[in-house]
């Protein structure tokens, strides 16, 4: 039986659990939109291409299947590219779907032509994603929409683009049914070879990313450290795969960081396990060649980075973090004493009386008013460096930030699609001013669809993580400060938000007690001290 491209397309979407796509519509991708209405999946109209995809990265991350983010040619395209960029650092599998005016009119002149001829949206989605092709007759959609799966779901997870033009979306083609392809989970060779490392050290040390929370591999990292008495570090895009009273745990390292990690590497490290973190100079910023250990385990979903960052001899494994691990522990017989760590929270808050809140101050109380579960997502810039530091995480997988890509603005889109995958979830995006002006739009989206996010916007009127680096390093700073700082409350307000502006922790308390039974998005501006010094200054 014969069926239109979209509608077989759509057909799959739904057959995967996909209950959402994201995007703003133009006449390219009408035929598509019009088949998502029929087939009831909802589209849900962003303000900007990129919160599309950035919403649609959110749903992938917590519904576990693929997001959809749908852009019209030309300009539509390439504000998705962005949002792909930040999918491919988070490792998403969203699949990113383009059109195009007209295959057969192509080497004509056409507005917002997506080909060789005007804005190429295949070649520009090439270094953003995993896959990107243009569909230039229905019989290769098949197999294109095949490749495209494989490269978002198998191995190393990720974003993938289809361009495809009007006329081919609505050309009738044999319809046929794929699978979401089954992600054979890599065993590595060398597994024998780590166990022998891990038992023969004598002060290891375990390096944790955010590749722990995409494998989901907490009860793994957890059972080892505990097994073999490592003690456990992570780097900002790591945060939320330990639980803050793990006995082994040390805190965050790099941007961020606390004392006792930085400590711990004075002390010498003979081996360094490296889990799901490619050792960027934000994970790096503060170490230095002193704090080189003798070895290096670097477990990696492919070997791109391994062994790049630390000129020390280094183990490879490579394939997926959980089974790997799982694997060593059973093969490995010796265990080690466990040595606790002494957990130092410093939850006392000091009420300050200059009209501003301590941004140390202030994640503190949104730890002790927000429920355990809550999954924060924390926006780039100096507001998620303090959560690092001072947000303790009482459940894991219950933070997610970027130190990759590092968009600003991404984590109002990601905490939007979260949402919907997890109604049930307390989902927080912990912003700040710079962040909402680039992407604040999207809280509209949130309150024509009643999404109950509670956004936290820290507000001091300048670009901080900029501004105090540049202060730092050269003495002063140069086009990072507002010279009309944003009234966050009034601009929530104009968007139909619940709206709150905070200078004290009781205002906190209030606000946070509102937004948690509210029954669509709370904006909780939040007036921090624009001269607190962020716990960023390692970084060059």
């Amino acid at each position: 039986m014969k069926k239109t491209v979209a509608t077989i397309l759509v057909e799959h979407l739904r057959k995967f659990g996909v209950k959402y796509s994201f995007g703003i519509p133009g006449k390219a991708v009408v035929p598509l939109i019009l088949e998502m209405e029929k087939q009831e999946i909802p589209f849900l109209l962003a303000r900007h291409e990129s919160g599309a995809g950035f919403m649609a990265g959110g749903y992938a991350f917590t519904n576990k299947t693929l997001g959809v983010a749908i852009g019209t040619s030309g300009p539509g395209g390439t504000n998705l590219l962005t949002s792909a960029g930040q999918a491919l650092a988070f490792h998403q599998p969203v699949l990113f779907i383009t059109g195009h005016p007209s295959m057969k009119e192509t080497g004509k002149a056409m507005g917002q032509d997506s080909s060789y001829f005007g804005t190429d949206l295949v070649k520009m989605f090439e270094s953003v994603t995993l896959f990107s092709a243009r569909v230039e007759r229905a019989e290769l959609f098949e197999m294109y929409f095949r490749h495209a799966l494989e490269k978002a779901l198998v191995g190393r997870k990720g974003p993938v683009h289809l361009s495809i033009p009007a006329d081919i979306l609505r050309e009738e083609i044999e319809e046929f049914s794929l699978d979401l392809p089954y992600d054979h989970k890599h065993l590595s060779s060398e597994i024998d070879r780590a166990v022998n490392w891990i038992e023969q050290a004598k002060s290891p040390l375990l390096f944790v990313g955010k590749g722990a929370q995409i494998s989901n591999g907490y009860e793994e990292i957890k059972d080892l450290s505990l097994k073999y008495n490592i003690p456990i570090v992570t780097t900002p895009g790591g945060k939320g795969s330990v639980r803050s009273d793990h006995p082994t745990y040390l805190g965050p390292f790099g941007l961020g960081g606390t004392d006792e990690a930085t400590h711990y590497f004075q002390l010498g490290v003979d081996l360094l396990i490296v889990v799901g973190t490619k050792l960027t100079d934000m994970t790096l910023a503060g170490f230095t060649a002193d704090f080189y250990p003798e070895k290096v385990i670097q477990f990696d979903i492919e070997p791109t980075f391994v062994g790049k960052s630390i000129p020390v001899p280094t183990l490879p494994i490579i394939g997926d973090a959980k089974e790997n691990i799982k694997h060593i522990l059973n093969r490995g017989t010796q265990s080690r004493e466990i040595t606790s760590f002494t957990h130092d929270y410093d939850t006392q808050i000091m009420e300050q009386s200059s009209g501003y809140i301590s941004a140390v101050n202030a994640v503190k109380v949104l730890r002790n008013e927000l429920p355990s579960d809550t999954m924060v997502f924390g926006d780039d810039g100096s507001h998620s460096f303090y959560a690092i530091r001072h947000f303790t995480i009482l459940e894991e997988g219950t933070f997610l930030f970027d130190d990759v890509f590092g968009t600003m603005g991404n984590a109002i889109g990601y905490s939007i699609g979260a949402k919907l995958a997890n109604p049930n979830q307390t989902v927080v995006c912990l912003s700040g001013d710079g962040c909402t002006l680039m992407h604040g739009t999207e809280i509209s989206t949130a309150v024509c669809h009643s999404i109950p996010v509670i956004f936290v916007v820290f507000n001091n009127g300048r670009l901080d993580m900029v501004d105090k680096g540049m202060r730092y390093n050269i003495g002063r700073s140069v086009g990072t400060v507002y010279e009309a700082p944003v009234d966050i409350q009034l601009f929530a307000r104009a968007l139909g938000a619940d709206s709150y502006k905070c200078r004290t922790q009781m205002e906190i308390k209030e606000a946070i007690a509102i937004g948690l039974q509210n029954s669509g998005p709370t904006v909780i501006e939040i007036m921090v001290d624009p001269e607190e010094i962020p716990p960023t200054m390692k970084r060059g």
